[in-house]
């Protein structure tokens, strides 16, 4: 073995202790004070607005007490905090299977694409839409070679369609919720968007069939870590909060 990997396995190793050490330290405070504690949380930003807001919401008006860290970022840089020990757990997408044999994934719900309009939008009063018959409307999407505007590419291609007419090109859902309100536009949302961190009523899903696959949302772990007593509760409410979201939906 080459100096430079042991010394490489060595400080991997001092971290895994001194992680350890900083788990049984919060583990003793936690059974002084069950209320308070601190859970650092990784995610992307769809999912930090919704689901992972909708489950902060929970836990802090059951214990009003923990501190929550949130951190948002690309699913690489996640990968590398959740590695690194800088975050307990992540909130993520599977996307395939992992190539890391060190993380577990712990599913939640399965996300779905669907085309949302306002709740002015005159085709939210038709029952039935083929996807073609949207291409001359106005949407709000993002650009078609960003990432997710790549996927809704295969999309409309899948259905031997262009990218729709774009009225405007944007990432962020805040926009394009706006734009919605105002019953002109169409976009397209994950289904996160409309179930939480509640159900919007201003947001209509027209019945149209988009040819994107299910995405299984949830929880990414260290398999090698103990995990504090409040990254427990975190979870079990993150588990709570998806089993109400499929009786309501």
């Amino acid at each position: 073995m080459a100096a430079e990997d042991a010394l490489r396995a060595l400080l991997d190793c001092g971290v895994a202790v001194f992680d350890d050490l900083h788990r049984g330290v919060k583990k003793l405070e936690f059974l002084a004070d069950p209320a308070a504690g601190e859970v650092r949380i990784g995610s992307i930003v769809p999912l930090a607005g919704t689901f992972v807001s909708a489950v902060i919401d929970r836990l802090s008006r059951l214990y009003p007490r923990i501190v929550f860290h949130v951190v948002v970022a690309q699913t690489e840089g996640l990968h590398r905090e959740l590695s690194e020990r800088n975050v307990d757990l992540l909130i993520a997408r599977n996307v395939g299977p992992i190539a890391d044999e060190q993380l577990k994934f712990d599913a939640l719900y399965d996300d779905s694409y669907v085309v949302v309009a306002g709740a002015k939008h005159p085709w939210v009063r038709r029952r039935r839409i083929e996807l073609a018959d949207l291409m001359d409307q106005s949407w709000v999407l993002p650009p078609p070679q960003s990432a997710l505007g790549s996927d809704f590419m295969k999309a409309f291609r899948a259905g031997g369609l262009d990218y729709p007419r774009t009225t405007v090109f944007t990432n962020p859902a805040d926009l394009r919720i706006s734009l919605l309100a105002t019953g002109r536009f169409l976009t397209i949302f994950t289904t996160s968007v409309l179930r939480f961190p509640a159900k919007r009523p201003e947001l209509k899903v027209l019945p149209v069939e988009l040819p994107i696959a299910r995405v299984q949302i949830g929880i990414v772990t260290l398999k090698n870590r103990t995990l504090s007593p409040v990254a427990q509760l975190f979870i079990d409410s993150a588990h709570d909060v998806a089993k109400l979201a499929k009786r309501k939906w």
